[in-house]
């Protein structure tokens, strides 16, 4: 069975879907659309049309757990159940006990993407205890930047935001993901770097994945940081667990390019679907740099990944959709 034959779509749960993060991911949505507490420059869901910090319970739980329990015996196997959507979900009041009774189902790991803003709440802290991985994002670690990035509703301290992720850290068993945007020309200079390298010192996360634009942003005139830049911040953070999740957009943008290797892995996935671990044996090369291949092939429809048997597979886009 494909993604497109299982791809569910509710009122608050939508996929399950190849995540670049999280593998099998199916989604929860527990936010109206675009309730944020922040108005970044590069959300691919647009602007924030309701900027606010207060948290309160936006619809009956039971509904989602509903919804979820109707959705789950017809998914073989999920990687994780992931809080996600358009919104801060972190905002939702009903969080802790959403993800205490979806736990309690022993369905799948529990993932919980976040902008980070309210871990300077102790109560929010407890709630996300329960979650296997909390991926927060920092964008910024000096002022200036987080307001001009991030757009701010009024009131919150990016220095006490910094300061709930150290100790939620200090609080939490599970594993954090920090997700780092770079945008190009903003927090790709020297201070910005310096001051984001020493927060994340302090917050140490098991990951920081790099990232920049991948699809339209918000606002116009923001600009995409390509792989070189990326690189040269991973150089600058030594000490720190530091990967790479942007997408390739360009050929230029791979490293000593094969078009040898990208028509090897184009004519392997016509004989047959493969995993990236397939590709990985078949090729000797690693993930990093076999996915940079496979984002330009499915940039450019020649590929897709589809979930098949419980696991990630690339298929060649079907006959004339390409």
């Amino acid at each position: 069975m494909t993604i497109h034959d299982q791809i569910h779509q509710t009122k608050h749960i939508f996929g399950p879907v190849p995540s670049r993060r999280l593998g099998i991911s199916l989604g929860l949505d527990i936010i109206p659309f675009k309730t944020c507490s922040l108005d970044c420059l590069y959300c691919e869901c647009g602007r924030t049309s309701r900027l606010t910090c207060e948290r309160q319970s936006f619809f009956p739980p039971q509904r989602l757990l509903d919804e979820l329990k109707a959705a789950l015996p017809a998914i073989p196997r999920l990687d994780f159940i992931t809080f996600s959507g358009s919104g801060e979900p972190t905002l939702n009041s009903d969080l802790g006990g959403l993800i205490a009774e979806i736990g309690q189902l022993g369905a799948a790991p529990i993932a919980v993407l976040t902008n980070g803003t309210l871990l300077g709440r102790a109560d929010v802290r407890r709630e996300l205890l329960g979650a296997d991985v909390v991926l927060p994002s920092l964008d910024a670690a000096l002022g200036s930047s987080f307001a001009r990035i991030n757009q701010p509703c009024p009131g919150l301290d990016l220095q006490g935001m910094i300061a709930g992720m150290e100790a939620f850290r200090r609080e939490y068993a599970g594993r954090i993901w920090m997700e780092v945007f770079i945008l190009k020309g903003i927090n790709d200079n020297d201070a910005d770097l310096a001051a984001l390298r020493e927060a994340l010192l302090r917050i140490r996360p098991d990951k920081v994945q790099l990232n920049t634009l991948d699809r339209p942003p918000a606002y116009p005139g923001v600009e995409s940081a390509d792989f070189t830049l990326l690189e040269s911040v991973r150089r600058r953070w030594p000490g720190l667990p530091v990967e790479i999740i942007k997408r390739a957009g360009r050929r230029e943008e791979i490293p000593a390019f094969s078009l040898n290797l990208e028509n090897s892995l184009l004519n392997t996935i016509r004989r047959r679907p493969l995993t990236l671990d397939d590709l990985v044996a078949l090729t000797a090369k690693d993930e990093d740099e076999l996915r940079r291949y496979l984002d330009i092939l499915e940039r450019e429809k020649k590929i897709r990944p589809v979930i098949e048997g419980g696991h990630i597979f690339y298929r060649l886009w079907p006959s004339g959709e390409n």
